[in-house]
């Protein structure tokens, strides 16, 4: 008994078959789970994770369309693109981005600005969208990325093309600019579908004038590229490429001829010129100076620069030609000549005796004349010719201001008239209801007075005056101002809308108007009479100061005692030729005080520029 084994060997035999067995199931069960696994992922989801890994690989990529370029009338380039080269950094592929932002400081320099600018697009950026950090790089801070350019993933030099304006300030105006897409402009992008499939490559867009009115027609359409990347994120090839559409090309009515003069006449004054012309309504020239450089815009105006043109006193940001309102002053003269002709309240051969001043009744004020002494015997041919304002104060009251307003309304006074001139103001047309509305008063007498010589409540921006002069020239006939003449060379046809043209009783009454304009320079006694000198073509025009400051009642404007910037506006309107006109122009010189030395001058040497072709 003692030397019988306590061991129970069948026992152990069947338990470690039960341990073997229980063991080959788990593993047949791993094996099994395994094997599903694998099945599931690379049979039931072979399209998630082929899609997955080939966007790890391949990404679509939006290609940005080139801007449309803008012409002027003669084939002139006013707005082109041009290379440059910009650095980006893509921050999803950044491993530390200060020290990244460290290392292009050391390589490349980056200010203040151009790190505050990067920290704010990254706030309304697409997840891995290139940030442009800086712009324009020159050869040797391309060569200094480039070649550390291994150690900066994420990092890249990418050549694109940029706006630029070769003119700079003489079309800054009138073409505006283009800038980088802020806060707000991505707000209104993403509002629609459409845009935000447009603009998803794009990084600039118009901000004013011409490029934001068409912004539509020079942006293009987007075009799509499949790449092949590497781990880092770096492009090793195309596979695929849908181009872009580039926008539109347009040409502009405008001359650069007559806008590069319009600059070299006005230079060191505050003004504008506005030309048109008078068969089409095309806006020949559109300037104001002083101006600025749009091209400074284009890459990121510095915050010195800017506060340097917004503070300024000559507001160089602002629109003389457009938005600047100033009384008419006597070049409203022939429209309230005319007025009266058609209210019946004068006619060409109703005269008074101007002994220099004007009184209605029961009133004891004098209302002046420019000229203390009078006119003597004048009738309305002489009045515009000497612009003698006592015979408008009278003729201005008997048509009334019921009649008057009406009248003026249609050749576009108090109205924005421009088909695609951004931003242009209206102006003020008074009447009862407009100072019971603005002024809480009644209309009197005496305000109708001071509309009658273009002061007072009356007020219009360089653009209506060209415009009422234009249909002035064109006896009545409409055509809407624009600027834009063609898109890719096909002629545009801008709708004329439902403006009436204006009927006179007496159709007689243009030529005569257009006569006495034609003696305001080839009269003797013409207040633009020193034109004679460089006549070139006929001319009819009409000059006008308007007040900066009151006078009082009995004194006299005494031009040295007053700062420069309260002295009187020199206005000039005219059309030429005579006998068919073909451009009509409003010149404003801000405190030029005589028109005939100043604002007449310039209109005179832009319209013989113009008439005249090349070689004028």
């Amino acid at each position: 008994m003692l030397g019988q084994s306590i061991r129970d060997k069948s026992f152990e035999r069947r338990l470690f078959r039960a341990r073997a067995i229980a063991a080959a199931i788990l593993v047949l069960v791993c094996i099994s789970a395994l094997a599903w696994r694998m099945i599931y992922l690379q049979v039931t989801l072979h399209e998630k994770y082929k899609n997955l890994s080939e966007n790890n690989r391949v990404q679509i990529r939006p290609v940005a369309p080139n801007r449309g370029l803008i012409y002027d009338r003669n084939g002139i380039l006013l707005a082109e693109n041009i290379p440059a080269y910009s650095l980006t950094i893509v921050p999803e592929r950044v491993d530390n981005l200060e020290e990244t932002l460290a290392s292009l400081n050391e390589l490349v320099g980056l200010t203040d600005r151009d790190l505050e600018q990067f920290e704010k697009r990254r706030g309304y950026r697409r997840p891995y969208e290139p940030l442009v950090i800086r712009q324009s790089l020159n050869e040797e801070e391309i060569a200094a990325v480039m070649v550390n350019r291994f150690y900066l993933p994420g990092v890249d030099v990418e050549a694109q093309l940029i706006r630029h304006y070769p003119h700079g300030e003489a079309f800054a105006h009138a073409l505006g600019y283009v800038g980088r897409i802020n806060q707000s402009d991505q707000n209104k992008i993403e509002r629609d579908d459409d845009n935000r499939r447009r603009y998803s490559a794009t990084t600039h867009i118009g901000k004013i004038g011409i490029e934001s009115r068409y912004e539509d027609i020079l942006h293009g359409e987007v075009g799509y590229e499949k790449i092949e990347t590497n781990a880092r994120g770096r492009l090793l090839r195309t596979l695929e490429r849908v181009d872009p559409q580039p926008g539109k090309d347009l040409t502009l009515h405008l001359d650069s001829r007559l806008q590069l003069l319009s600059a070299e006449l006005l230079k060191e004054r505050r003004g504008a010129v506005v030309a048109i012309e008078v068969e089409t309504g095309g806006i020949l020239a559109l300037y104001s100076n002083p101006g600025y450089d749009p091209n400074a815009f284009v890459t990121g105006i510095s915050y010195a620069a800017y506060e340097e043109l917004t503070s300024s006193l000559d507001k160089p940001l602002f629109n003389r030609a457009t938005r600047g309102t100033y009384p008419p002053a006597s070049t409203l003269k022939p429209f309230i000549g005319l007025a009266a002709l058609q209210a019946g309240s004068t006619n060409w051969n109703y005269s008074i005796r101007d002994p220099g001043w004007f009184q209605l009744e029961n009133d004891d004020r004098f209302y002046r004349d420019w000229k203390r002494e009078g006119h003597g015997r004048i009738d309305l041919e002489q009045a515009v010719v000497q612009s003698c304002d006592t015979y408008f104060y009278d003729i201005a009251v008997k048509t009334g201001i019921d009649n008057l307003t009406p009248f003026l309304g249609q050749f576009g006074f108090g109205k924005d008239m421009s088909a695609d001139v951004i931003s242009a103001t209206a102006g003020i047309l008074p009447d009862r209801d407009w100072k019971r509305d603005t002024r809480r008063g009644s209309w009197y007498p005496g305000d109708t007075v001071n509309l009658g010589i273009g002061q007072g409540f009356m007020t219009v921006t360089p653009l209506q005056l060209a415009t009422a002069t234009a249909v002035l020239a064109n006896q009545g006939k409409w055509q809407i101002p624009r600027l834009l003449s063609a898109e890719n060379n096909e002629p545009v046809v801008m709708p004329h809308g439902n403006i009436e043209d204006i009927q006179l009783k007496d159709s007689n009454n243009w030529a005569r108007m257009s006569k006495a304009m034609e003696n305001v320079i080839i009269g003797a006694h013409g207040t633009a009479r020193a034109l004679q000198r460089n006549l070139d073509f006929s001319i009819a025009g009409k000059t006008g100061t308007a007040q900066v400051v009151g006078i009082e009642q009995d004194a006299e404007y005494d031009s040295d005692a007053l700062q420069e910037r309260l002295r009187d506006h020199a206005w000039f309107m005219a059309f030429a030729p005579v006998e068919k006109p073909q451009i009509a122009i409003a010149v404003i010189v801000e405190n030029g005080e005589s028109s005939g030395r100043t604002a007449a001058p310039i209109a005179q040497q832009i319209i013989n520029k113009y008439l005249g072709g090349a070689e004028g």
